[in-house]
């Protein structure tokens, strides 16, 4: 799939500039219609906050709205290009809650790369919203934010750049290990790259069951060891093993899974030949892979292989994450998304894969002339499948439920009947 430039920007530019809007949601048609909306009718629902402030899920958007967070200190692949040039994509984030699971979004840009100011902001600002997601945040930064944030706020906060990745891949390894038949217990994971998102994979694999001796992290100075000093960090640190391996051609040799998160070409023929048998190759760098899959297929036909983008199978695309983790969380006014949540979000993507039954013909039309048989080319599913909806965002309400953090329970099976009826609501949007 390709675009053009011009017509990138004549996309953004046309008609109302910009990707989202502000509605009413009440009728603003009369003179009493305005009398409620504001004064005086507005002075009631006011009061009742006042008097009890959980009543703003009933009286306000808070319930329904995610506040998207951005310094613009590490925007996609275009790096530190700053808070406003950053906007189009805070807008985009905007689109695809709203697209995918219903959820309004304002996009908040804030113009500092001082932590402390960041984490202030988010905090005199947080009674408007139900949660926060934080987006393109540059590492470490971005890990002192999210802990900090989470301490002191009661919304649910969420850095999609290190979650939604991990728990996306995650979906996919528990899915690929179980079709090459190796315990997830057992495989050697190689990371290339150590930033956020890395970090992140890195700690949920090991939640899933891979065993921390087990995984090698290498950054632009190489393996991430034990005796290592330069360009070292407290979450680095984190994963420092003892070996005498130090660049990525010796990580992987015999390894059972390539987790790539940084840069094109990175990875060599010589490496895929030296991995171990039904490899499993997660080539994620944007907007071109370290390996690509064509490049895996005239090496070696056993391995299955994973991207970032649109155009290979097994994409691993954030937005099967975050839109759905946001729709559970916020239904059951959950006070964080904390690692129950997590994982039950990665065991229903793995579990929808999986399923034999037939895919809605939406899918089929969006992704024209495709397999959808789980197997070595469908491993997570696709972003247009409607299915995900109700999948993630009941399997995360029932954990936040489980693991005592939601404040209003629902009952999971008419909640699903609802995500159901939602669904044919949000594909017109």
């Amino acid at each position: 799939m390709s675009y053009d430039k011009e017509e990138a920007l004549r996309y953004h530019a046309m008609g109302r500039p910009g990707k989202i809007k502000v509605v009413p949601t009440k009728p603003t048609v009369t003179a009493e219609d305005l009398s409620l909306a504001y004064s005086p009718g507005v002075a009631d629902p006011c009061l009742e906050i006042a008097r009890q402030p959980e009543e703003a899920y009933r009286y306000t958007a808070k319930g329904n709205l995610v506040a998207v967070i951005s310094n613009g200190s590490a925007v996609l692949g275009l790096g530190n290009i700053g808070a406003l040039a950053g906007k189009p994509v805070m807008e985009g984030k905007g689109v695809l809650f709203k697209r995918f699971a219903d959820i309004d979004v304002f996009d908040i840009e804030i113009n500092s790369s001082d932590p402390g100011e960041i984490i202030r902001t988010c905090e005199l600002i947080s009674p408007t919203f139900g949660g926060m997601n934080l987006e393109d945040i540059r590492a470490p930064e971005c890990f002192e934010i999210e802990q900090e944030l989470k301490q002191r706020l009661d919304i649910p906060v969420f850095h999609d750049d290190q979650h939604g990745t991990a728990i996306i891949s995650g979906a996919a390894l528990l899915n690929a290990l179980e079709i090459v038949g190796k315990p997830i217990g057992e495989v050697k994971v190689v990371f290339s790259g150590a930033g956020a998102s890395a970090i992140s994979c890195a700690r949920l694999y090991k939640d899933l069951g891979v065993q921390a001796q087990n995984m090698l992290l290498l950054d632009s100075r190489g393996v991430i060891h034990a005796g290592r000093s330069e360009g070292m960090n407290p979450y680095k640190r984190e994963f420092a093993v003892e070996t005498e391996i130090r660049d990525l051609a010796g990580a992987m040799r015999g390894a059972d899974v390539f987790v790539g998160l940084s840069q094109k070409g990175l990875v060599s023929p010589q490496m895929i030949r030296d991995m171990s048998d039904r490899p499993v190759i997660f080539a994620m760098a944007n907007p071109d892979p370290e390996i690509t899959p064509d490049e895996v297929a005239q090496i070696r036909g056993d391995a299955i292989v994973a991207t970032g983008r649109s155009d290979y199978p097994n994409q691993v695309n954030n937005v099967l994450g975050f839109p759905f983790i946001f729709r559970g969380a916020l239904d059951v006014r959950a006070a964080s998304i904390n690692e129950e949540m997590k994982r039950a979000a990665v065991q229903a993507l793995a579990e929808l894969a999986q399923r034999g039954e037939a895919l809605p013909e939406v899918v089929k039309n969006a992704y024209p002339g495709e397999n959808f048989e789980f197997g070595p080319r469908y491993i997570i599913p696709k972003p247009f499948d409607p299915r995900v909806l109700v999948f993630v965002a009941s399997a995360v309400a029932q954990a936040a439920m489980d693991s005592k953090v939601a404040r209003a329970g629902v009952d999971i099976t008419a909640y699903e009947r609802r995500l159901n009826e939602r669904i044919s609501e949000i594909s017109s949007l």
